[in-house]
């Protein structure tokens, strides 16, 4: 007897906003990736801030667009918060989705409330799964706000089916730092990318230097993402004037790849610590792959991270990274070797991870990496390309993230 044909499984896929950054390029794949024969995907996304770079172009060659609610917006308004849940609710009672996958607080916390309220009124129980791409528990607020931010985190855990970490670092955060849910109910999923324009850039090489105006022989550092506090611009500004006065016979410029609301203060504090002429504000580049094709170091200053998408790039297109010790940086950068260094920079199996908003420091590390011998450094970026190649691709992103769903309506049945 032939059976009746499997229903699709309906995904409602939730994020505050489609602005540049790793959570975007993650919505995105996992949208247009999923296998529609099992999976009917439905993206909900939110308006971003002026001062953001937007990536919804990501979806001008798919049929299938985002639905945008213009009330879900990063900025806390009760007036507009309201609206986005009430939407997002009347969204829920026409699509009747199986499973609600939230990104980002905002978008988080507004879904599953919503998703909450349908299940008590409900015959049909709609599961929950919820991404954590950072968090805001640790430098963004006052002390006061991010214990609130803490405990609202831990009500929404307890009617949430799944929590995703991107890291086994984050997950260890959430489940002994924060005590945001118990460790069995968080899954690390990592990120996925489409790597090949990062793998395959070497033919690539001079045309962003060019487009710039910056010479062949030109050192090339660059930091890559939003100009927030949270990125801690001023440490890579305070480390680079010291690399420049203490390597005075080297050409080097310092490129910034991104825009945010510090873009205007950065560009005055450089110009305090006589640093123009060796740095470009160049903003968000679409193509950014032709960045990294003429990169020489990629540095990361953050204060806090998730998976940081900039270093992932960078190791695919074989470009050394430094980078402070945030987030999961460390799962990305690997166990570093040897002793502690006195030079305030420790040599992990993938890069170099310095100690956060010590600038002495990660001018020190970038010295190292100017200086080291071309053994260590091809060992080094070898394995470097070879773990974001394993763990980082599309492919295994979707085959996870199918297999959770899938493993939630077995539940169900």
């Amino acid at each position: 007897m032939i059976g009746r044909p499997l229903k699709r499984i309906t995904v409602l896929r939730v994020i505050a906003r489609l602005n540049i950054g790793g959570p975007a390029i993650h919505v995105h794949l996992l949208t247009k990736g999923l296998d529609a024969k099992k999976f009917k995907s439905i993206l909900i996304a939110g308006k971003i801030s002026p001062t953001e770079g937007d990536m919804s172009y990501l979806f001008n060659s798919m049929d299938y667009k985002p639905i945008l609610f213009p009330e879900l917006q990063r900025e806390i308004n009760p007036k507009m918060d309201i609206c986005a849940f009430k939407r997002i609710f009347t969204t829920l009672m026409r699509e009747k989705p199986d499973i609600v996958h939230t990104h980002t607080a905002k978008a988080g916390s507004s879904a599953r409330l919503a998703v909450l309220i349908n299940n008590l009124i409900s015959r049909k129980r709609i599961y929950t799964v919820h991404t954590f791409h950072g968090h805001v528990f640790e430098g963004y607020f006052s002390k006061t706000k991010s214990l609130l931010f803490v405990w609202i985190e831990r009500l929404l855990a307890m009617v949430t089916d799944v929590i995703i970490a991107i890291s086994d670092s984050q997950k260890k955060d959430l489940a002994e730092k924060f005590h945001i849910a118990p460790a069995k109910k968080i899954r690390t999923i990592e990120l996925g990318f489409e790597l090949e324009p990062f793998l395959r850039n070497d033919s690539l090489k001079g045309q962003f230097k060019k487009q710039c105006g910056i010479s062949h022989g030109t050192l090339l550092i660059g930091i890559v993402g939003r100009l927030v506090p949270i990125k801690n611009h001023r440490m890579f500004f305070k480390a680079a004037k010291q690399f420049v006065e203490q390597n005075p016979g080297l050409q080097v410029t310092f490129l910034v790849v991104g825009d945010g609301e510090l873009k205007g203060e950065l560009q005055a504090y450089c110009r305090q610590l006589g640093l123009t002429r060796h740095v470009i504000f160049c903003g968000w580049v679409k193509e950014v792959h032709l960045v990294y094709a003429d990169l020489d170091i990629l540095a990361l200053t953050s204060l806090n991270e998730g998976t940081p998408v900039s270093i992932i790039e960078a190791m695919a297109s074989s470009v050394p990274v430094i980078a402070t010790d945030a987030g999961g940086v460390l799962d990305l950068l690997g166990s570093p070797d040897g002793i502690p260094s006195s030079n305030g920079f420790r040599v992990c199996e993938r890069g170099i991870l310095c100690r956060k908003d010590d600038a002495v420091g990660f001018a020190k590390g970038l010295k190292y990496l100017v200086d080291i011998d071309e053994s260590h450094r091809h060992r080094l970026l070898t394995q470097a390309r070879s773990f974001v190649e394993e763990r980082f691709s599309e492919e295994r992103l979707i085959r996870d993230i199918e297999s959770l769903y899938l493993d939630l309506m077995a539940n169900r049945r």
